[in-house]
């Protein structure tokens, strides 16, 4: 296998990884108080690991938990925006877009359909969403790597199913 071979089979297989944690991570059903914690989750986890982030769980119309920790800046909330208006419009994560996109070898916002100003391929943003009711609600996370942005989101909330957040 060549290094073009290899790094498609390493994408294929990340596609695989986030289409699996989706499938996984679907809740029973989801209110004010389920936001509150995961996103105290999210921030626990976080703090423990001395990482600066913000934290966000939104409706389309409404923020249910938000949260800058130290070293986070107010760019960060702007990710957070167009992170989460990404994930409102695909229904899917960003990671798993943004690998999908990658995978295909086209950019959305070359094409004109995705503008940059309001959509981020940028990973960090999960959907939140309930059996029997599809997508709730968007769980995001800004200041860190695409893929540790994403990983705290996917923790939480295989914590919250297993019945271990912190309440």
């Amino acid at each position: 296998m060549n290094d073009k071979d290899a790094a498609a089979r390493e994408v294929r297989d990340g596609i695989e990884e986030i289409e699996r944690q989706e499938a996984e991570l679907v809740l029973g059903s989801f209110t004010l108080a389920t936001a509150w914690e995961i996103g105290s989750s999210i921030v626990h986890q976080a703090q423990a690991r001395g990482l600066g982030a913000v934290v966000d769980i939104r409706r389309p119309s409404q923020v249910l938990f938000h949260a800058a920790l130290p070293g986070a800046t107010a760019d960060n909330d702007r990710w957070v925006e167009r992170k989460t208006a990404t994930v409102f419009r695909f229904e899917v994560s960003t990671l798993l877009l943004q690998r999908r996109f990658a995978e295909a070898g086209i950019s959305p916002s070359d094409h004109g359909w995705l503008d940059p100003a309001v959509h981020t391929l940028a990973g960090g943003a999960f959907p939140v969403v309930v059996a029997g009711a599809g997508l709730v609600a968007v769980a995001t996370v800004s200041g860190l790597t695409d893929l540790e942005d994403h990983m705290l989101v996917v923790e939480a909330l295989r914590a919250h199913l297993a019945g271990q957040v912190r309440r």
